[in-house]
């Protein structure tokens, strides 16, 4: 499993140029899921996520979450995470878990986002979307458990 965050002060996302999804302060997420990965990694993996201090405090540091900050989450689904270019110049995609998978542990990482209390918001999974988000930063946080 693995994501990457980047700090935002706003992102929409939209399908075949209808509205979907937007957020202002917070953060935007591409997930991947991996070929075997479990729900207890996605519980594990959105508590780190929620309690991320990646936002500034009073004195500049990065020492806030995207809880302190009552800020939300965009949360896309991204199987490209799991690109393999070690081969040629096309990326394969062996070790992204297969849509049937992949589906429920991103609706189950979103809904494990909600219940700590961060508002989120998701994008189509398996849709050609349209992202447009303006990083405050920039800050962006790749993780992988």
């Amino acid at each position: 499993m693995k994501f990457v965050a980047q700090r935002v002060s706003r992102a929409a996302l939209s399908v075949n140029d209808l509205p979907v999804s937007e957020i202002g302060c917070g953060l935007v997420v591409y997930f991947g899921v991996r070929v075997g990965d479990t729900r207890e990694q996605a519980k594990k993996c959105m508590e780190k996520l929620a309690r991320l201090r990646i936002f500034e405090d009073e004195a500049g540091k990065m020492n806030r979450s995207v809880l302190d900050v009552k800020g939300e989450i965009l949360f896309v689904s991204q199987f490209t995470l799991y690109a393999d270019t070690s081969h040629g110049n096309r990326p394969g995609f062996t070790d992204a878990e297969v849509p049937e998978r992949a589906k429920p542990l991103y609706e189950y990482a979103a809904s494990c986002l909600q219940e700590l209390g961060v508002p989120v918001k998701m994008g189509i999974f398996g849709a050609d979307m349209h992202i447009e988000q303006v990083n405050e930063g920039p800050v962006t946080i790749i993780f992988e458990n």
